[in-house]
C-alpha cells in the first residue's frame, strides 16, 4: 500500500473509485469492535486504514429499508420502501432517478453491483454490468473472482461498485422450508469452524440452549467466512492496482437476526460497524461522531463531486474523517416499520452518547413480530428459569412494547431497563422526547399524522405495490 502523502497527490488527480461493501445482517461482532470470541483479522487489517465509527445506525433493521437508505440518503419514512421488497413496498417515484448508481452513472461513473439489490423497482437502478447471473455470495472466493473480472472491464474509468455479501444472513433448508440456519462452512469456509459453547450466548438475549449456542456459534462461523471474503476482495483490489484511488466504505445492513435484534430498535438490530477510508481525505483511527447509513451517498458524490440533492437526510462524512466531531450532529435516530407481509409496527429511536429513546407508534393497539428467522430467544425466556428476572422483563418488553422506552446506554448497555415514566429520570425523557420530534418534523416524517398511520397499516400487498397512497413531499 502507498504511503498517505503519495495516495493524496494520486488521488487528487482523478475522481476517486467507489467501492461500496454489504454484509447481510452483521452486527458488532468483529474482533476490531471488541468481539474476544473469535478474531476477524482481514477485517481488521481493512479497518486499520479507514476511519472506525465506532456508533454508527442503520436507519432500519430489516433489508429493504435499510439498503433503501444507503441508495438514496433517505430515511425509509421518506423513501417509501417501508418494508420488505417481495411484499409490495418500492421507493417513491422522484426517487428513483436519484439513487447513487442513477447520479454517479450521469456523472460519468460505470456502475456494477454483485450480490443483493432488494429495492424496488428494481429497472430503476442502472448497471453497466448484467446483476443477474452473478456468484453465490457465501461462496467468498468466486465473489473475489467476479469482482477482479469488473475492476479488469472498468480499467482507467471511474467506477462505483458495490459488492453484497450474504453472510452472515440465516437461510432456509429448503424452498418453503420453515427452518433457518447458519452453515458452518461453505466451500471450506471457514477453515476450523468454531464448535458451540458456552460462550456463543448472546450477551444481550441471556438465553441459553443446546440449540441456541450452536445458531450462535454457526453466525459468528459465518462472519469468519465473510472475514476472509473481504481479505480476497481488498487483494483483488490491490492487484488490479486500485486501491490507491477507491474511497472504501463497509456496513452490515443491519444487524444479527435473533430476536432483540434484526426487526427492532434496540442496539443490536440497528447498530453496525461502518468503515471508511477516502484516500487522500480520511485519516485512520477510531471516531466518537454519531453516524449514519444516510450519511453515505452525500459522503459518495462529495467524493465525486456531484451535486447532492435537496431531499437528502445525511450528511458527507469528510468533516469527521480526520477526527473531530465539530458542529456534527448531537442526536442519532432510526425507525422501524415492518419486515415481511404483516407485523406493522411503526417505532422511531432517538439516542446521544448515553441516552436512548425509543417510541412505539401503535403501542397497545398492534403488537410486533417475535421469532426473526426462526429464532428461539423469545422461546427461551418463557421457561421458569427466567422468572422474576431481567432477562424475563427484558423479553416482555420486546414483545408487548409500551409507547416509550427509555434507556441508560452507559449503565445499561444491553438495553434489560426501560427507565420511561421513572421521575429521576423525567429532564433526560423530556429532552429526548423533544429530539425526537424534532428529527421527525425536520425529515418530514409522513407517520406524524395518525390518519396516515392507520392507512398505511392497513394496506393490501397489491395497494401497497401501487403510488396512490403515497404522501406529497
Amino acid at each position: 500500500m502507498a504511503a498517505p502523502a503519495v495516495i493524496g497527490a494520486r488521488a487528487a488527480a482523478r475522481r476517486p473509485n467507489i467501492l461500496l461493501i454489504t454484509a447481510d445482517d452483521l452486527g458488532l461482532n468483529l474482533s476490531c469492535y471488541g468481539e474476544k470470541r473469535f478474531r476477524t483479522p482481514h477485517i481488521d487489517k481493512l479497518a486499520a486504514s479507514c476511519v472506525q465509527f465506532r456508533t454508527a445506525y442503520i436507519t432500519q433493521a430489516s433489508c429493504s429499508p435499510s439498503r433503501s437508505s444507503i441508495f438514496t440518503g433517505v430515511y425509509p419514512h421518506g423513501t417509501g420502501q417501508y418494508g420488505l421488497a417481495n411484499t409490495g413496498f418500492s421507493l417513491h417515484p422522484q426517487l428513483r432517478t436519484a439513487t447513487i448508481p442513477a447520479l454517479l452513472q450521469k456523472a460519468g461513473y460505470r456502475t456494477s453491483i454483485i450480490g443483493k439489490l432488494h429495492v424496488e423497482p428494481e429497472d430503476c437502478f442502472p448497471w453497466d454490468t448484467p446483476r443477474k447471473g452473478g456468484p453465490d455470495m457465501r461462496r467468498v472466493r468466486d465473489v473475489a473472482r467476479h469482482a477482479a473480472g469488473v475492476f479488469e472491464k472498468f480499467g482507467n474509468e471511474p467506477f462505483f461498485l458495490m459488492v453484497n455479501y450474504s453472510d452472515p444472513h440465516a437461510f432456509r433448508k429448503a424452498p418453503n422450508s420453515r427452518e433457518w440456519y447458519f452453515p458452518p462452512q461453505v466451500d471450506g469456509l471457514p477453515e476450523n469452524p468454531l464448535p458451540p459453547g458456552p460462550s456463543t450466548v448472546w450477551e444481550w438475549q441471556q438465553t441459553d440452549s443446546p440449540e441456541q449456542r450452536e445458531r450462535v456459534a454457526n453466525y459468528f462461523n459465518a462472519i469468519r467466512r465473510l472475514d476472509d471474503g473481504i481479505g480476497m476482495l481488498v487483494a483483488a483490489l490491490e492487484k488490479a492496482r486500485l486501491a490507491e484511488n477507491t474511497l472504501i466504505i463497509f456496513l452490515g445492513d443491519n444487524g444479527p437476526p435473533f430476536d432483540r435484534g434484526k426487526t427492532t430498535c434496540y442496539e443490536p438490530g440497528i447498530r453496525t460497524p461502518f468503515l471508511v477510508r477516502w484516500p487522500g481525505v480520511s485519516k485512520p483511527g477510531h471516531s466518537q461522531a454519531l453516524v449514519s447509513s444516510v450519511d453515505i451517498l452525500p459522503t459518495i458524490l462529495d467524493a465525486a463531486g456531484v451535486p447532492v440533492p435537496a431531499h437528502v437526510h445525511g450528511r458527507s462524512l469528510r468533516s469527521v474523517m480526520g477526527g473531530g466531531t465539530a458542529s456534527w450532529r448531537q442526536y442519532l435516530a432510526a425507525e422501524f416499520h415492518c419486515h415481511g407481509a404483516g407485523n406493522f409496527f411503526p417505532r422511531r429511536a432517538i439516542r446521544d452518547g448515553r441516552w436512548k429513546l425509543i417510541r412505539n407508534l401503535l403501542a397497545g393497539k398492534t403488537r410486533p413480530m417475535l421469532g426473526i428467522d426462526g429464532d428461539l430467544g423469545y422461546k427461551l425466556s418463557r421457561e421458569a428459569r427466567y422468572d422474576n428476572t431481567d432477562i424475563r422483563r427484558a423479553f416482555d418488553t420486546y414483545a408487548n412494547p409500551p409507547e416509550y422506552e427509555l434507556y441508560d446506554l452507559q449503565a445499561d448497555p444491553h438495553e434489560f431497563r426501560n427507565l420511561a415514566g421513572k421521575a429521576e429520570h423525567a429532564g433526560v425523557e423530556r429532552r429526548m422526547k423533544e429530539a425526537l420530534e424534532r428529527w421527525r418534523k425536520e425529515t418530514k416524517d409522513p407517520f406524524l399524522d395518525p390518519a396516515y398511520t392507520e392507512k398505511v397499516s392497513r394496506l393490501t400487498q397489491t395497494e401497497r405495490a401501487g403510488d396512490s397512497w403515497r404522501p406529497s413531499w
